[in-house]
C-alpha cells in the first residue's frame, strides 16, 4: 500500500514516469522510501520486492554464480508496446558473467519474438548501465572450465556478454545511467539509440586489463562515431562524459540524472506510434548502407576471430583485477 502511494506521488510530481514499467515504478517508490528511512540496507531488496509485486512479462532465471544469488540477474516487462530489459547485478555494478549473457541474450530473443512488442528500452539496475564483464568470475576461471569454455566457443549462439553478436530486427534504445564501460560500452552499442544521464560515462575501461573488444565493440563504434573517434577511445581507454558522447554521437540524446529510463521509454513510446513497416525498412536500409563494406555478421566474426588470440593476457588482466590493481583509475604495475 505504501508503495502503491508512493508510485502515485512520483507520478504526478513528473507525469514522464507513467511510462514506465510497473516494475521500475515500484523500484523507484521503494527506493525514495528507503532514503526517506535512512535505511540504505533496503535498497538492494527494492528489486526484488517490485518483481514480486509487479510480476513480468517473463522472469528470468536466477543466477547460479555468486554475487547475485538471491536476484533476478535480468528483469523483463512489457508495457504497451514497450519491453523493457534490465540488467540486475547491483552487487558488481551490472557486471555480466556467463550465465547472466545467456539470460540476458534469452530475454532479446524474447522480445524479437514478440509482435507487440514494437521498442525494446535496455537499462540497468541502482544507478549503473553495465560495468562490462565479471572479471572477478572470469580471474577463477582456468581454460578447462566452464566459463572459459563458453567464451571459446560463441559461434553464431550468445556472446561473452549475451545478445551482443544479435542484429535485432526491432528498434532497441539503451537508458544509461553510470557507467556503460568496457563490455557495458559494447552492450549499449547493440540500441539503435542511446538515452545518457549527464553524469554518465562510457569508456573503453578494459583496455588496462588487457580485455580485447569481442562484442562489438570496433564493429559498432567506429559505424557510429568514425574511425578517428573510435580509436581515440579504443586505443586509449578513457573516460568520455555523457556531453562529449552527445557531440560525437555516441549519445542521442542527455537528461538529468536519473531520468534516462523515464526519457527513452516517452521516446519507445513515440516511435511506437509510427507506421512499423515503413519505419522498419528505413531501418534496415541504414543499417545495410552504414556496413557496406560487409555484412554486421562477417565484420562480428573477424573481431571475435582476432580478439580471441590475446585471451591468455585477458585472462592475465583479470586476475590483476580481482586482486585490487587499477582500482580508482590506478595505473598497472
Amino acid at each position: 500500500l505504501i508503495c502503491s502511494s508512493s508510485c502515485a506521488v512520483l507520478c504526478c510530481a513528473c507525469p514522464a514516469l507513467s511510462q514506465l514499467s510497473a516494475t521500475a515504478k515500484v523500484v523507484m517508490a521503494t527506493r525514495m522510501l528507503c532514503r526517506a528511512w535512512q535505511q540504505p540496507q533496503f535498497t538492494r531488496a527494492a528489486t526484488k520486492v517490485a518483481a514480486a509485486v509487479a510480476p513480468p512479462l517473463r522472469r528470468a532465471s536466477l543466477s547460479t554464480t555468486s554475487p547475485c544469488r538471491e536476484s533476478d540477474t535480468v528483469l523483463t516487462s512489457q508495457e504497451g508496446p514497450v519491453f523493457f530489459i534490465t540488467l540486475n547485478r547491483p552487487e558488481v555494478r551490472n557486471a555480466v558473467d556467463a550465465a547472466t549473457a545467456k539470460v540476458l541474450f534469452e530475454s532479446f530473443r524474447a522480445f524479437e519474438s514478440l509482435d507487440d512488442a514494437k521498442v525494446a528500452v535496455f537499462s540497468g539496475s541502482d544507478g549503473t548501465f553495465c560495468s562490462g564483464y565479471d572479471l572477478k568470475s572470469l580471474s577463477t576461471q582456468h581454460d578447462d572450465d566452464a566459463e572459459t569454455t563458453t567464451l571459446y566457443h560463441v559461434g553464431q549462439g550468445h556472446a561473452p556478454m549475451g545478445p551482443s553478436r544479435m542484429t535485432c530486427s526491432k528498434p532497441v534504445i539503451a537508458a544509461v545511467e553510470g557507467h556503460a564501460v568496457a563490455g557495458g560500452l559494447e552492450l549499449s552499442l547493440v540500441a539503435d539509440m542511446r538515452v545518457a544521464a549527464s553524469d554518465s560515462v562510457f569508456g573503453v575501461f578494459c583496455r588496462r586489463f588487457g580485455v580485447p573488444l569481442i562484442d562489438g565493440g570496433t564493429v559498432r563504434l567506429p559505424a557510429l562515431v568514425g574511425l578517428s573517434r573510435a580509436l581515440d577511445l579504443i586505443l586509449t581507454g578513457r573516460p568520455v562524459s555523457a556531453e562529449e558522447a552527445m557531440n560525437m554521437g555516441l549519445a542521442n540524446r542527455v537528461c538529468e540524472p536519473g531520468q534516462a529510463l523515464a526519457v527513452a521509454t516517452e521516446l519507445a513510446n513515440t516511435i511506437a506510434q509510427f507506421p512499423q513497416q515503413c519505419m522498419l525498412a528505413d531501418r534496415a536500409s541504414a543499417y545495410r548502407s552504414a556496413y557496406s563494406a560487409g555484412t554486421v555478421e562477417e565484420h562480428l566474426d573477424f573481431e571475435f576471430r582476432n580478439g580471441f588470440n590475446v585471451l591468455d593476457e585477458a585472462l592475465r588482466g583479470a586476475r590483476q583485477f580481482a586482486e585490487g590493481a587499477g582500482r580508482g583509475g590506478q595505473p598497472l604495475r
